[in-house]
């Protein structure tokens, strides 16, 4: 794409990086296929060809963020299946990160839109302070219908719809320490609490934690962890993200130089995309761009992470049918694609592939909240083709679709880790109570 951008304007850096992203673009049209706001609208602007045009003329003219293009960008899910889809690499996860960064610093929202925003930054990244809105949003979530015939605080109606009946207790596994690894150690990991999934299913992390003790790997909660900078990040707030970004570079790094670590662990793959992206988010600050190199490349999905390892055989007969839901963050942001499917496989289940597995289910972090209209289209649309292979259980590798998918469906969904753990020697999880073997196993042959 032919582009126009000053001497002057491509002496600031992150100008000069989108201006190379956008000429990149051949006009192909490939990622209109595989978007799912443009599957689900139908409208050029909706799809990550429309909205790099909009972020060119925005970018190219010097030009604050209008009405229009605000819109656009913010129906963008940032599932990255347009990257994944591109002959050209142009890398739309930068771009789109730009423009929202231009879009905070350039644009004033609507009163109501501001605020939502703000309650979200001010709440999701802290645990302590979700937690306690989560008690209060049980209380209004009767007010939910009230609350959704006012076009503008229809995000709240579905924040009160998303917050679950209960929330599970303080779980020790994310309080600092080490968990030591059974028998002879052969590996040492540090993991991240995080922050939603810490509260919405610290099991996640408690199986994760168990299962990598119980092959040999230590496993260490570093001190001062906090939640990657993902949700604010998406949100074009660039300075709390950073400011994230920064506190876990400083801690990570610290372990590293101390007890050495083979790999920083992550059981949300939003938060590995992210983390995985420091290396460029932090790519100009001179105090931290060789430590966030350090970090990025060092973090692993955990299915990444266990697939680097001689796994024993399975202690436990599982064979369930499995719907692998591969989250966006997952097969788009960081490419894993292989690595859970054929980990459970090899832990005896049947692996059934979703119909339209490419499209994202709508949570994208806090766009089931924003975007609440296209987003409950897109999990409509995910439980129908999940439904459609008839699976005993759905497996995943992140809290969002956990959360999103599973407020649509009556079939059990855990994430992928919960089911390796059992299948290598942890308890049966207690909603697969009664589940049978229906399928015969495929051989990882088949991958």
């Amino acid at each position: 794409m032919q582009t126009h951008f000053t001497p002057a304007q491509l002496d600031d850096p992150d100008t000069a990086h989108s201006a190379g992203i956008v000429r990149k673009c051949v006009h192909c049209g490939f990622c209109t296929a595989t978007c799912p706001t443009y599957v689900t609208l139908g409208n050029e602007l909706d799809s990550p060809r429309g909205r790099i045009y909009l972020i060119k003329d925005m970018l190219e003219n010097d030009r604050p963020a209008d009405e229009k293009t605000v819109t656009h960008i913010d129906r963008c899910l940032s599932c990255l299946a347009c990257m994944t889809t591109c002959p050209a690499d142009v890398n739309y996860m930068h771009l789109v990160d730009h423009a929202r960064n231009h879009i905070e610093a350039t644009y004033k929202r609507p009163f109501v839109d501001r605020m939502t925003r703000r309650i979200l930054a001010l709440v999701l990244p802290y645990p302590g302070r979700f937690r306690a809105s989560l008690a209060a949003a049980r209380l209004g979530r009767p007010f939910a219908s009230l609350l959704d015939g006012i076009r503008p605080l229809k995000p709240m109606a579905a924040m009160l719809r998303l917050a679950p009946t209960s929330v599970p207790a303080k779980s020790a596994i994310n309080e600092p320490g080490t968990h030591a690894a059974a028998g002879t150690r052969r590996g040492r990991v540090a993991i991240l609490s995080g922050c939603a999934q810490s509260v919405l299913d610290p099991a996640i992390n408690e199986r994760t934690v168990a299962l990598l003790n119980r092959i040999g790997v230590e496993v260490v909660v570093p001190k001062g962890e906090t939640c990657c900078g993902a949700l604010v990040h998406h949100m074009g707030k660039e300075d709390e993200a950073h400011r994230f970004a920064k506190q876990n570079i400083d801690v990570w790094c610290r372990e590293i130089e101390t007890g050495g670590l083979d790999a920083i662990v992550m059981t949300a793959s939003g938060c590995g995309t992210t983390v995985k992206d420091y290396a460029h988010m932090l790519r100009l600050d001179p105090d931290y761009a060789d430590k966030a190199k350090r970090v990025s490349e060092k973090t692993l999905d955990v299915t990444e992470y266990l697939a680097t390892l001689d796994l024993p055989e399975p202690v436990n007969a599982t064979g369930l049918d499995v719907a692998y839901h591969s989250a966006c963050s997952m097969q788009h942001g960081q490419r894993v694609q292989k690595q859970p499917r054929g980990l459970l496989r090899q832990a005896g289940f049947t692996i059934r592939e979703i119909p339209e597995g490419h499209l994202c289910c709508g949570s994208a972090g806090t766009y089931n909240i924003t975007q609440p209209e296209i987003a409950a289209q897109l999990k409509a649309r995910k439980v129908k083709n999940i439904e459609s292979v008839s699976p005993q259980v759905i497996a995943t590798g992140n809290i969002g679709c956990i959360t999103q998918i599973g407020s649509g469906t009556g079939i059990p969904i855990l994430h992928t880790a919960e089911l390796l753990d059992w299948a290598y020697g942890g308890e049966k999880p207690a909603v697969l109570a009664g589940l049978e073997p229906q399928g015969k196993a495929v051989p990882i042959a088949a991958e």
